[in-house]
């Protein structure tokens, strides 16, 4: 089965940050420093390339500026625009939609998500709300559901504070090693479509 789209393109990013780590290694200066200067020159010609093919394709019908928004929204179009500082959407924007997008995930495990704010150095806050603190399923979706969003829609984001993340270490029983709560003490759905039990409290 093929990799999907952004996970095939997350692979070769990642690639291409070792081979630069890599060639940064080499101890000959001269040599060095060609490399540096190949690889910023490529990347100089990639931006020009692309910005001049989105004014193309602003210029080409009368709703150019909606067209390159729709572009944006492909995950492999929208890293490459953030590389090159061209994307359409601010960080802020991009992490309220990624939110949306997010939420009815959320609310399958009981719980949501408030943007408090994005500083100006990038860094953005949250608070998460509603969710269910003891049941260790809906602690890791909520946790990877939006760590997942927000890594591909702001890939730029220079830091992430939560507030009311639950404590993930096990509460220790009164008399014996910490409790492990079960996957199916969860009183929320938990993804294979169960109900909440009756009686049952967050």
């Amino acid at each position: 089965m093929d990799k999907p789209p952004n996970r095939e393109l997350q692979d070769r990013l990642a690639r291409i940050e070792e081979l630069i780590q890599t060639l940064e290694g080499v101890k000959e200066e001269t040599t060095r420093a060609q490399i540096q200067e190949l690889v910023q020159s490529l990347l100089e010609l990639h931006a020009t390339g692309l910005r001049r093919t989105l004014e193309v394709a602003y210029d080409a019908v009368p709703d150019g500026d909606a067209l390159i928004a729709k572009m944006a929204q492909d995950d492999v179009v929208s890293n490459l625009l953030l590389l090159h500082d061209l994307h359409p959407l601010d960080l802020e924007t991009r992490v309220r939609n990624a939110i949306e997008a997010v939420q009815p995930r959320l609310g399958l495990h009981g719980g949501s998500v408030e943007l408090l704010g994005v500083s100006p150095e990038g860094r953005v806050h949250l608070k998460l709300q509603g969710n269910c603190h003891e049941c260790p399923s809906s602690r890791l979706t909520l946790r990877f559901s939006i760590e997942e969003a927000l890594n591909a829609a702001a890939p730029d984001l220079t830091g992430l504070d939560v507030d009311g993340l639950p404590d993930e270490t096990p509460k220790p029983a009164a008399d014996g090693p910490p409790a492990i709560p079960k996957f199916v003490d969860c009183p929320l759905p938990n993804g294979a479509g169960e109900q909440a039990t009756a009686g049952a409290t967050l």
